[in-house]
């Protein structure tokens, strides 16, 4: 997925509030930008690290400029969690993502389960629906290890059980994770920041419930998936 419109770059003074930071633009001026992630992004917040901002076309918008992505010495990471579910969307269009390529229809933000909404539904004629729900993955503290959750997340688990619940009725179920970075070669569940989640990771397993892990080529120019990742179960 490409920017649609330029991006700046600038340099991390600091992350406050969940969805703000302040930037250094390259031109020395100091600016505000909306922060479009909840967690704790754990390792990406440190003052000095270069940054990439995205460019909002809507002209009224109080912070027209959004963080994006945060510079590392492995590479870049991205970190707007809204921007997974528009990867997979257009990586499930292309059919780049193999094992659900067979499948003819996309329904996004579909209605199931208790109040909840499914990232994807799949159909196709002779295959089992197939719900998908993506999560955003950006935290590594082991070299080569991506991690998550890197903060509690109740929401994450209620997830995971509405999946079990649709996997054990014969339906398919899919947690994709999508890793924002390029420097990992695999993904695992992070316990000692939320046992319950790899609680629900687990029960929804025997269900069933299958695993996908993606990382992403990043650049200045945009984002887009680029290779399956294997799980390493916790």
């Amino acid at each position: 997925m490409d920017f649609s419109q330029p991006v700046v770059k600038g340099t991390l003074l600091r992350r406050y509030k969940r969805f703000l930071a302040d930037i250094r633009l390259e031109n020395g001026e100091e600016t505000t930008v909306h922060c479009a992630n909840p967690g704790a992004m754990a390792g990406l917040t440190d003052p000095g690290l270069p940054v990439i901002c995205s460019t909002s076309p809507n002209l009224s918008r109080k912070l027209p400029l959004s963080l994006e992505m945060v510079r590392l010495a492995s590479g870049w990471v991205g970190i707007n969690t809204s921007l997974p579910n528009k990867l997979v969307a257009e990586a499930l269009v292309t059919g780049a993502i193999a094992p659900l390529a067979h499948y003819g229809s996309i329904r996004p933000e579909f209605a199931y389960g208790t109040n909840s909404r499914v990232d994807f539904l799949l159909t196709g004629a002779g295959l089992p629906d197939c719900y998908v729900e993506v999560k955003n993955v950006h935290f590594s503290r082991i070299d080569g290890l991506a991690e998550f959750p890197d903060s509690p997340t109740a929401r994450g688990a209620k997830h995971l059980r509405e999946l079990a619940a649709v996997a054990k009725v014969g339906h398919r179920a899919v947690m994709l994770y999508v890793v924002q970075r390029a420097d990992c070669a695999s993904l695992s569940l992070a316990p000692d920041f939320d046992p319950d989640y790899v609680t629900a990771f687990k029960d929804a397993a025997r269900e069933g419930v299958e695993t996908l892990a993606y990382d992403c080529h990043l650049s200045g120019k945009g984002i887009m998936l680029r290779a399956a990742l294997p799980f390493v179960a916790p």
